[in-house]
């Protein structure tokens, strides 16, 4: 595994998927899109492009409705069952979601990703790699070593089974994340609405322990590191 202070640091994603697959006029489905940041950033870059965004967190869904923007749809419904015909899009997207899907679930998501995507079509998946300051902050309280590790077994797996998928590339870099205070810490990672973590006091109490050392007057900056996996869908 890459050391994290040598990973480079890569300020925007969109410029890294970009790269990878240029982005023109693709039909784009994101799974499990949160806020659909990166998805409406792409759009306003790249306007020849439609994205639509599934999410089962029904709190983000409903402000993702009410926050309408051209060529950029929403659909609550999960990676493993997937609303649309075969062959519906271009590209698909999972951006720290895919160790979101449950575990019995995983080979179930990859294979219906594969459903709806053309033959030739790709699937980029980011996902943050277990190691770094900011993990052994967030693992006191979410510890996602095992689901993380599942994630990308259940890639090699396809990979290596399927015969719906073939490798295209890696790649490793690093994200800054930085947090005004450890009230913002605790109200964006300990406190989503598509999870409940068992807090009390002496969780707070420990985690806010290990966090405020990387407190400064700036806030607390972390690096986040991440691995993309890119697969092409298999097929003419």
């Amino acid at each position: 595994m890459h050391a994290v202070d040598q990973l480079p640091l890569q300020p925007d994603e969109l410029d890294l998927l970009n790269a990878l697959i240029p982005l023109s006029r693709q039909r784009i489905i994101e799974l499990g899109c949160g806020n659909a940041r990166l998805a409406r950033s792409l759009l306003q870059r790249f306007p020849g492009c439609h994205v639509t965004g599934l999410e089962v967190d029904v709190v983000q869904h409903a402000k993702n409705l009410v926050q309408p923007q051209a060529r950029l749809d929403f659909l609550s419904a999960g990676a493993q069952d997937i609303p649309f015909q075969a062959a519906s899009f271009d590209l698909a997207l999972m951006l720290k979601s895919l160790h979101h899907v449950p575990l019995p679930l995983l080979a179930q998501a990859l294979s219906e990703v594969a459903r709806v995507l053309k033959p030739g079509g790709h699937l980029y998946v980011s996902e943050p790699i277990y190691d770094g300051a900011l993990n052994e902050v967030v693992r006191l309280f979410n510890d996602e070593g095992v689901v993380r590790a599942a994630a990308q077994a259940a890639l090699d797996e396809a990979l290596a089974t399927t015969g719906q998928w073939e490798a295209v590339s890696e790649h490793r870099f690093a994200q800054a994340v930085s947090y005004r205070n450890f009230d913002e810490f605790e109200q964006r990672m300990m406190r989503p609405s598509f999870a409940q973590h068992d807090l009390n006091d002496a969780v707070l109490a420990r985690v806010r322990l290990a966090f405020e050392p990387h407190m400064s007057p700036a806030g607390a900056r972390f690096v986040r590191p991440m691995h993309v996996r890119l697969l092409r869908r298999t097929g003419n």
